[in-house]
Parts: C-alpha cells; sequence; structure tokens
C-alpha cells in the first residue's frame, strides 16, 4: 500500500509542480473567458458605414415613412428608377428598393426587387425584411378596414404550465426543465471531456516511460498492477484539482472583467436575437429571477455526489483502458491510434446520446443508454437533473461499478505483460492472448 501511494504522489506531484500545468490551469478560465467575449463582440459587432438605400414605392403603401435602422437609411428620392440605378452604380447610394403594387391584398408573400452592385447583406436584408414588412402589415389593415387594436389581439403567447397526476408529486416549472437540460449538457460535456483528456494523458505517459525504459527500473520495485493504478488515481487527482482551481476561478475572472470592462449583454446581441432584444425590462428581470429561484430549488445535494461517482466510475473504466492501450504499443502514433478506436467510439455514442437525452430525459434509448455501463457515465449525469428513478441510478451505478472491475482487472492482465513487450506489432488478437499468461 505504502509503494502504491508513493506511485500516485510522484504521478500527481511530477504533473502539478510543472510551469505548462500550472499555467495551464490559471490562464484556461481566462482564455475561455477571451473568448466567449470576443464571440460575443463579433456576433454583436454592427459596421459603423452607414448605408442609403433608396425606396420606390409605387404603390405609396409607405407614405414616404419609415424608420432609419441603426446604419441603415432609408430614403424616398423622386427620381426615375434608372437614375436611381446610375447612382447605385457610380456608389453614391447602396442600393434601390423597389416596391410593386400588392396583386392581392390577402396574399402572404410579396415580392420586393433590390437593386446593387453590391452583394445584400445579411444586416441590409434583415432590416428591410423587418420595417418594410412592418409597414406592409399597417398598411393591409387599414386597406382591410381592420381595427389594429384586434389584428393585434389575435397574436396569442403560449405558456406550458406542467401539473403533476399525483397529489404528493412536486410541481415543475418549465423554467426548471431548460435549467435542467442546461445542467445536464454541461455535465455530460464535463464527462466526456475529463473522460478523454486525462485518459489520452495516462496512455500518454506510459507509452513514454516505456519507450525511455524507465519502467524497466520501476518494475523491479513494485508489482505492474500497482504502478498502472498508482498512474490513473495520481493523474486523476491532477484533474480533480484542475477543476476545483477552474471552479473557482471562473466565476471570479468573470465578475473581475465585468468590472473592469462593463460589458452591457444588450451590446452583444446578435441581429437574430430581437426578441431577446425587445424584451421589457421588467420582464426580463422577473425571468432572471424565476431562473436563479429554480437553481437554488435543485437538489444539489444529490446531484453532485452522484455526478462524482459517475465521474470516477467512467474516468476508473475509460483510464484502464487507455493505461492498457498505452502499454501496448511505443512510440508508434499510427499504432496507438488503431488501438485506441475502440475506446473512443463507446465515447462518442454516448456523446450524442446524451445531447438526446437531455431533449428527452425519460425515452427509451435515454434510460437504458444511461443504464448501459460504457454510456452511463456520460448519459446518466446529464438525465439527473430531471428527477430520475432511484432504481435506475442505483441500478446504473452496481453495473458501472461492476464493470470497472472488470475492466480494471482485464487492462492489469494486458499491462503487465505489455509493459515489458518491445519490438512486437500488437493487434487485438495479441491482447487476448495477453490476457491469459501465466505469471
Amino acid at each position: 500500500m505504502n509503494k502504491l501511494w508513493l506511485i500516485i504522489q510522484r504521478e500527481y506531484l511530477s504533473r502539478v509542480q510543472k510551469k505548462s500545468f500550472i499555467l495551464t490551469t490559471l490562464l484556461t478560465p481566462l482564455a475561455f473567458l477571451v473568448f466567449f467575449v470576443f464571440v460575443g463582440f463579433i456576433m454583436g459587432y454592427e459596421s459603423d458605414e452607414a448605408k442609403k438605400i433608396a425606396i420606390v414605392d409605387e404603390a405609396n403603401m409607405l407614405r414616404k415613412a419609415i424608420k432609419d435602422d441603426g446604419n441603415i437609411f432609408f430614403t424616398f428620392p423622386d427620381k426615375p428608377l434608372d437614375s436611381l440605378k446610375a447612382e447605385a452604380a457610380r456608389g453614391e447610394i447602396n442600393g434601390v428598393l423597389v416596391i410593386p403594387p400588392l396583386s392581392d391584398i390577402q396574399a402572404k408573400e410579396h415580392k420586393l426587387f433590390y437593386y446593387s452592385d453590391e452583394q445584400l447583406s445579411l444586416d441590409v436584408e434583415s432590416a428591410i425584411e423587418s420595417t418594410i414588412g412592418t409597414r406592409i402589415r399597417e398598411y393591409k389593415i387599414a386597406e382591410m378596414n381592420l381595427d389594429p387594436k384586434v389584428v393585434e389581439s389575435l397574436r396569442t403567447s403560449i405558456e406550458i404550465d406542467p401539473e403533476p397526476i399525483a397529489d404528493d408529486a412536486e410541481d415543475i416549472s418549465s423554467m426548471r426543465t431548460a435549467i435542467g437540460a442546461g445542467l445536464g449538457f454541461l455535465m455530460g460535456i464535463i464527462m466526456y471531456m475529463g473522460v478523454f483528456i486525462y485518459g489520452m494523458m495516462i496512455m500518454r505517459s506510459v507509452m513514454e516511460e516505456k519507450t525511455n525504459r524507465i519502467v524497466e527500473v520501476m518494475i523491479s520495485s513494485v508489482k505492474p498492477f500497482q504502478l498502472m493504478m498508482g498512474k490513473i488515481i495520481g493523474v486523476g487527482a491532477v484533474g480533480m484539482t484542475q477543476f476545483l482551481v477552474w471552479i473557482i476561478l471562473i466565476p471570479l475572472v468573470s465578475i473581475l472583467v465585468n468590472l473592469v470592462f462593463g460589458f452591457d449583454p444588450q451590446q452583444m446581441q446578435s441581429p437574430g436575437m430581437g426578441a431577446a432584444a425587445q424584451m421589457d425590462p421588467d420582464d426580463m428581470q422577473g425571468k432572471i429571477m424565476m431562473a436563479m429561484q429554480e437553481l437554488g430549488s435543485i437538489d444539489w445535494w444529490v446531484i453532485v455526489p452522484l455526478f462524482l461517482l459517475f465521474f470516477i466510475g467512467g474516468y476508473f473504466l475509460y483510464s484502464s483502458l487507455f493505461a492498457a492501450v498505452g502499454s501496448a504499443i511505443g512510440d508508434d502514433i499510427g499504432e496507438s491510434q488503431s488501438l485506441t478506436l475502440p475506446i473512443s467510439i463507446p465515447v462518442l455514442i454516448a456523446f450524442y446520446i446524451m445531447m438526446v437525452s437531455v431533449r428527452t430525459p425519460h425515452s427509451t434509448l435515454a434510460v437504458w443508454a444511461s443504464i448501459f455501463p460504457l454510456f452511463s457515465p456520460i448519459v446518466m449525469p446529464a438525465r439527473l437533473a430531471f428527477d430520475v428513478p432511484w432504481w435506475q441510478i442505483t441500478l446504473s451505478l452496481v453495473l458501472l461499478m461492476a464493470t470497472v472491475v472488470f475492466f480494471v482487472w482485464l487492462s492489469g492482465r494486458i499491462y503487465r505483460v505489455g509493459i515489458l513487450m518491445y519490438g512486437k506489432k500488437v493487434t487485438l488478437k495479441e491482447l487476448g492472448k495477453w490476457m491469459f499468461y501465466k505469471n
């Protein structure tokens, strides 16, 4: 046991004391925040270049009264169409918009014509469709002698309030369902990244020690199984350290960046987010308060420990397999890719099932995938926020832990042979033989 602890200590300290680890751990949260701020800035960026659009309203539907849209300015020049086209060709205006008369007042579609040598940009197209579309709608209402208030009352906003049938069942709101979906997706992503990043880290570590012949010296003092378990636990502790630091740093850096730069969410909205931008501030505040209340109502004392159990189980399951693959090969990257493919496929399948499970957490696919041991470490955490029956969680954990014990034993059998095997091309058939070698 003392030797195992020494290996764990060596694997942990040899990584956390590296400058690259310290820099990566400290700078990753900042890099993510800079990335999201940059993406938000790009999505919300609006060119300060003014665009002039001349409108030819053949039926005078707009009454020569239309509001400009940001840096897009609409004019109603009293000039022939050919003259306006010539101005657009010379670059005096950006384009000419021709609005033909309505052939049918009840038609749902109306084609407009835009003349310009410049390609119609998305912001100009969006402004034309929104602004002109609203004015044509108002024109239709007036021509059909309809009361605008009556027409507006026909727009009905639907809000679904889920109500349980059982008297003792908990009333779960739509907001909580949305929060559960977001939380489930986040936990699934963390599981997916953790399994791949730290599993590959173990495999590379085993490959390096085998290639440098360091492992021959270590095997003389410890058993191969102890060495493998020491690596898995040590690297796992490194991963937990990184996650804990990120959990602390990300909120702190977010608050600091917001205080220093004073980002306004309204300024970081893309043109396609018009509905959100037009939301009443009081409604927005109410939504935020409701979301905070729903977050507080989630049973974190159950979800977090269960997430950690599935994370540890999934990590040990796949890390033991990556360690076995690392011991079976040398420095041949092509050979490692062919052997890691069978390990990667279940992880990728589980990731895609997880995305489906977030939308339909109680579907047959989601239920059985969250119980199947190779998928459950990624799929079940995505379902935890949706009140999963305890029998499913218990069965999933029991099967996962049993599978972990089996795969750790299986990987140990491969590791003890492969770690000292050199100069031989390894196949899946060869790995099968190693499992039954005598000591």
